[in-house]
């Protein structure tokens, strides 16, 4: 990490002279068409954020969670893109206009350490997605993007891993190019050889060492 404890603070501290928000599972932060011109920092919560591609369905680009920036590459570029962010679960935000995120970086350049270190994150996470759609089966692919969301999602509970992050199955489909249906199918095959565990959206990884070998 290149960002020090104290830098980590200060670029909080920028937020918590905004205004603090809360959202309740399934709304909108920024909703589709919108012009957004803020910067939010998540205090608690999961946030994700995805596009609608022209068959009208959602594909799900990334997952955001607490300690997290969006959207950083817009506010660091200025480059708008159609994407949406809603929340997975409840959540609490701070917000502040981009203006004010760029004058407070101009004026406190060490702040850049820490936003570095969350590009630096978000471009694993990107690579890893990429990567795991490399596979040729479903199956591979599913088991790839599952791998993925375990060191940021992971909780071990009873010798288990929780990824306490609720996963639809489309949300899953469109990470790993495949179509709710076949997602659905390969899921439950994983839940009969006893590799996870899914209960109301929330998957549980109950051998991680067999789920490895499929890949």
């Amino acid at each position: 990490m290149l960002g020090t404890k104290k830098q980590d603070q200060k670029l909080v501290d920028i937020f918590m002279r905004g205004n603090r928000l809360s959202y309740s599972k399934g709304e909108y932060v920024v909703r589709p068409g919108e012009h957004n011109n803020a910067i939010f920092y998540i205090e608690t919560g999961i946030v994700k954020a995805f596009d609608i591609t022209k068959y009208g369905e959602e594909n799900l680009l990334v997952i955001r969670q607490d300690k997290e920036i969006f959207p950083l590459i817009w506010a660091m570029t200025g480059q708008e893109r159609n994407v949406i962010y809603q929340v997975m679960d409840d959540v609490v935000l701070w917000r502040i206009s981009r203006k004010d995120f760029l004058k407070e970086l101009a004026d406190e350049p060490g702040l850049m350490a820490p936003i570095l270190d969350m590009t630096i994150e978000m471009y694993r996470v990107h690579s890893e997605r990429i990567m795991g759609l490399e596979y040729r089966t479903v199956r591979e692919r599913l088991v790839a993007f599952i791998l993925s969301l375990e060191p940021r999602f992971g909780k071990v509970k009873n010798n288990e891993i929780v990824l306490e992050v609720p996963l639809r199955h489309q949300d899953i489909a469109s990470s790993i190019n495949a179509t709710r249906e076949t997602t659905g199918r390969e899921l439950n095959a994983l839940v009969k050889k006893g590799l996870l565990r899914v209960s109301k959206s929330i998957i549980t990884i109950i051998d991680l060492r067999k789920l490895k070998e499929i890949l």
